[in-house]
This record gives C-alpha cells, sequence and structure tokens, in this order.
C-alpha cells in the first residue's frame, strides 16, 4: 500500500465542527470522534489565562496530496497554527482489511494503488478495529486464535455513517468500540483475516480494519517470548 495516512485532528470540542465541516467540503471522511481532556499542569493554564478543556478528537484516512492541501486549508483557514488551535498529524497506514473498507475510508478521495516502500522493515505493526459496540468479545476470540496476545478497547462515535451505506452496503450504528492490537509484523496478516472472517462486515460485528507499522516498542517481552 503506497502512500496512505492516518490522520489524528486534537482540537477544542467547541470548535471542532469547523474542521469537521472543513474536512466535508474536502470530501474527507472523518471515520469516528471521541472526547479527550487536555493535560497541560494548573500553573501553564493559569500563566496563560486558560481553562481545562474537552477535546475533540476527529481520525481519517487520506493520501499524501490531500494532507497537503488539507494542510495548507487549516493554517490558512482555521489558522490551527494560532495557539489554542490544536494540532493534526499523520501517521503511515501499512494495510487495510478489504477493498469494500478501502472505498469507505477513502470515500471520493482517487486513490491509486502504489508500491508499499514507508516503513517496511518494522517488526511490529498496530492493528486498529473499528466495530459496531458490544462486539469486543466476538473480535478478540479471533484475533486470539490467529495469534494475538491481547488488545486495548476505546468507546467513540462514528461518522460518515451515510457513506458506509454507499460503499459498504450496511447501516452502521453511531456508538463505536475501537480496538487497538500491537502484533509481531509476520503475525498481523493472519490476524486480520481472521477478524474479518469472524466479526467482517457480514457478521453482527460490521468490523472494519487497518493497520500501521510501530518502529519500536517497550513492555512486550511476553509477545517476543
Amino acid at each position: 500500500m503506497g502512500n496512505l495516512y492516518l490522520m489524528t485532528t486534537i482540537v477544542d470540542r467547541k470548535i471542532a465542527p469547523k474542521y469537521i465541516e472543513l474536512y466535508k467540503e474536502n470530501d474527507l471522511n472523518v471515520m469516528f470522534l471521541s472526547l479527550g481532556f487536555g493535560t497541560a499542569a494548573n500553573e501553564i493554564l493559569d500563566y496563560l489565562g486558560l481553562d481545562t478543556t474537552e477535546k475533540a478528537v476527529a481520525v481519517s484516512v487520506l493520501e499524501e496530496h490531500s494532507w497537503i492541501e488539507i494542510k495548507k486549508q487549516l493554517e490558512k483557514k482555521l489558522k490551527i497554527d494560532a495557539p489554542g488551535g490544536g494540532i493534526a498529524f499523520i501517521v503511515p497506514l501499512s494495510s487495510i482489511g478489504g477493498k469494500k473498507t478501502l472505498q469507505f475510508l477513502l470515500e471520493s478521495q482517487d486513490y491509486q494503488k502504489q508500491e508499499e516502500s514507508t516503513l517496511k522493515n518494522t517488526t511490529h505493526e498496530l492493528i486498529i478495529v473499528i466495530a459496531q459496540q458490544g462486539y469486543t468479545n466476538l473480535i478478540m476470540d479471533a484475533a486470539r486464535e490467529a495469534g494475538a496476545h491481547g488488545g486495548t478497547v476505546i468507546h467513540a462515535k462514528g461518522t460518515g455513517m451515510e457513506a458506509a451505506e454507499k460503499f459498504m452496503g450496511v447501516s452502521l450504528a453511531a456508538e463505536k468500540e475501537i480496538i487497538y492490537i500491537v502484533t509481531k509484523t509476520e503475525q498481523k496478516n493472519d490476524i486480520m483475516q481472521a477478524i474479518m472472517k469472524n466479526a467482517g462486515l457480514e457478521s453482527k460485528a460490521k468490523a472494519i480494519t487497518f493497520s500501521l507499522p510501530v518502529t519500536d516498542t517497550a513492555g512486550l517481552r511476553l509477545i517476543e517470548d
């Protein structure tokens, strides 16, 4: 897979709608939104005259040329570089589970698959699974059967549900569970295939899955042994 990235945007919850609207104007599908809190020390907040704020975290998939254009607009239109403007960053994707998932994630973007060239030699991968709420056990049972050791679950609200019906022919609920699984690179395909087979779009879980390269790890001795 060439030149596909996972873009994460973290902004003050109050101004998040402006960012979502900008992405829609650029035919960029926001997969899900979740809430968080800023962690700046109180003395820093007091010095800057700020209150502790709720954050919105938006996640999308896009191509490199789309990121270049989006970055320009974030800086010019939304002044993301200004204090309190937020942050957006990208991480290269290594694989996506299935053609329909790829169509959903990229929606209107004109993607041309290229030779995989980004971070080929990593020893671990982060598998991300986005599924209907309540099916974590089904997904993790499938993953463990294929060699996974465990995962972490995050609750979020899905967006772009109209796109899901358009590209995948399924109706998805807004409430989502996002599962992070770190595994050895050589086990990634087996785990993703097991999840797609047992908890994919044809199941009640309606899971989609993709992976990111992990450049280094700590605390994974049991996986290595």
